[in-house]
């Protein structure tokens, strides 16, 4: 039998109310036979939800407050500190749970998780990283916003947890890092991106170099490196593009009679199409660098991304990514004439 995961949920703090977030959890704990849920808020709200029969593997932590959207950081971290997303990461720090999940405010929970959890010994900072579709499946970028403003060893620590969490997710043992650029050639991109390109060609992972915003849609590479204002501009463009092709397929197969015929001939297709790129799929940004698991939903997730969200969790607590992570930054700060 394997191992019981125990993952805490933040039930209060998606745009969907915490019945989504009730039913997000007994759909996990359905599919995985191994997985327990802690739901973290208000007692009174999350007890008639659930019924009879599903305690044995949710149980509820009662917190009698919530982090907003609006809430200054200093509200949300030393005002606040029942909210369900504070007692959800404490347990992660008090191992009661192996990991987080919660959909609230992002500053919020980067900055609670950052006090609470502390970073790991080698890394500086914290940083938020996803999967993005591309033509052999999907990619994981970071930083998506946690750095706007970074130095060349911060994209090497960067570089370094994401290549851990690709090994670990996608079960590849050298996973292909490349650092997002404005071109291909040594002589382009600004001083940062051009010294980060000279620590990741000294270091032990599998950098093929710099990679242009169309390659990350290509399947040449398997973790994209950037700092947060450029890939977080990065996943809203793609994310755009994709509502708009979304949106032109929709009045294209609804301009005429005959269109309407064609598109009823081709939905199959454009089904297939949509659930490849359907974003709820590819829900849960991992905040890499924390002595804990913490993954950050989408605020409008529904039942289905926030169940992505947890199987996420899961995957990662099952397969020790923290552990890994630690293990890539020792063996990358550990200098040959050291052993």
């Amino acid at each position: 039998m394997s191992e019981t995961v125990t993952i805490a949920l933040d039930a209060m703090s998606g745009d969907l109310g915490a019945k989504t977030a009730v039913e997000a959890a007994i759909r996990a704990t359905r599919k995985f036979t191994d997985l327990r849920i802690i739901l973290v808020g208000d007692e009174a709200v999350l007890s008639p939800l659930l019924k009879s029969g599903q305690t044995d593997l949710i149980e509820i932590r009662h917190a009698s407050e919530v982090v907003t959207m609006e809430d200054p950081l200093a509200q949300a971290l030393r005002g606040k500190r029942d909210s369900s997303m504070r007692v959800a990461i404490d347990q992660v720090k008090s191992g009661a749970a192996s990991a987080c999940v919660s959909c609230g405010n992002t500053g919020a929970l980067m900055a609670i998780a950052r006090f609470v959890l502390k970073t790991i010994a080698g890394i500086d900072r914290p940083a938020i990283i996803t999967a993005i579709p591309n033509i052999h499946g999907h990619v994981h970028m970071l930083d998506l916003g946690a750095n706007v403003e970074c130095s060349a060893e911060h994209l090497q620590q960067f570089a370094m947890m994401g290549s851990a969490l690709s090994s670990v997710v996608d079960n590849i043992e050298s996973p292909r890092v490349g650092l997002l650029n404005i071109g291909s050639e040594d002589i382009k991109g600004n001083e940062l991106v051009k010294e980060a390109g000279k620590l990741l060609e000294a270091s032990n992972l599998k950098y093929i170099g710099y990679v242009e915003g169309d390659e990350i849609y290509m399947g040449e590479v398997d973790v994209v490196v950037a700092d947060g204002f450029v890939g977080n501009v990065s996943l809203k463009t793609s994310e755009g593009v994709a509502k708009l092709v979304k949106r032109y397929l929709r009045e294209e197969f609804t301009r005429s009679p005959l269109s309407k015929v064609m598109g009823l001939v081709a939905s199959p297709v454009l089904k297939r199409l949509a659930k490849r790129i359907d974003p709820d799929r590819y829900n849960g940004a991992s905040l890499l660098g924390l002595r804990g698991i913490v993954i950050k939903s989408h605020g409008n997730a529904g039942v289905l991304a926030l169940e992505n969200a947890l199987k996420i969790a899961r995957l990662e607590a099952k397969k020790g990514l923290i552990s890994r992570i630690e293990s890539a930054i020792e063996s990358q700060l550990t200098k040959p004439g050291d052993q």
